[in-house]
């Protein structure tokens, strides 16, 4: 049987999603949590490996379960809450005998990015802070640049285990949500590592007049890391949403 979670956490503590040697990382939580309930050694598959820092609203997330001690849905959300800690929580599972990969099927994934000009202890986890000013205009201008089907090699780690760093992105635009907070969504059928971070680098550098529109556009095309800017802080950064094809109707219960 394939047991499906949907899983929020912040990211602040921990290493990123995937489990790494000698780091705390939220999948190595989840994985102690369930093969503790179950009494097995369990390996949980998600949908995306947020970086270090980063946090997710609705994380999806699989495991393979032959015969599940628990089949409720209610007290297994129960059961693996009770092994983890605050700072990640399981907010839904469905049980499935259908073919899912939590991954693969993916069709799209969606994110996140906050920022805000005026600092303050209660989002400083969660909202990250610019220090100088920006060009409102340059930065909602800057964010339709990464529209459409492109070879994000610039705009992204480089990783040898990557080798299609072709994305389709079909949303990416700021909202400024008052007088000095804004959030940007950006939706794509995938994303090659670091690479929402290093978009949000480009567009604050571009509103902060260090680097032009032209020459981001250049970049992209030519595919060439002729200018660099740093990754925006992780902590602004939230994997909010996955999309699954239709047929999948057990995600909607």
């Amino acid at each position: 049987m394939t047991i499906i979670l949907s899983i929020e956490y912040d990211g602040t503590n921990y290493s990123g999603w995937q489990i790494q040697e000698n780091a705390d990382t939220v999948q190595g939580k989840i994985n102690g949590a369930i093969s503790q309930i179950f009494g097995l050694s369990l390996e949980t598959i998600g949908a995306g490996r947020t970086d270090a820092g980063v946090h997710a609203k609705s994380q999806i997330a699989h495991f393979i379960c032959e015969a599940p001690k628990i089949t409720n849905r209610n007290k297994l959300i129960l059961a693996i809450n009770s092994f983890l800690p605050d700072d990640i929580r399981i907010n839904n599972v469905w049980f499935t005998e259908t073919d899912f990969h939590s991954r693969y099927d993916a069709i799209a994934r969606e994110y996140k990015y906050r920022f805000c000009l005026k600092k303050t202890v209660f989002t400083r986890f969660f909202v990250a802070y610019l220090p100088y000013k920006i060009d409102e205009q340059l930065l909602f201008e800057a964010a339709n640049i990464f529209i459409g089907k492109h070879n994000f090699r610039t705009f992204s780690k480089l990783n040898r285990d990557t080798k299609n760093y072709f994305c389709d992105v079909t949303v990416c635009n700021w909202l400024r949500l008052d007088e000095t907070n804004f959030e940007l969504t950006i939706k794509a059928d995938r994303f090659v590592y670091g690479m929402v971070r290093s978009l949000v680098g480009v567009m604050f550098d571009i509103a902060r007049g260090k680097r032009s529109l032209s020459e981001v556009k250049e970049s992209l095309f030519t595919g060439e890391k002729k200018y660099i800017s740093p990754l925006a802080n992780a902590c602004g950064l939230t994997l909010h949403k996955i999309y699954y094809p239709e047929h999948f109707t057990f995600l909607e219960q």
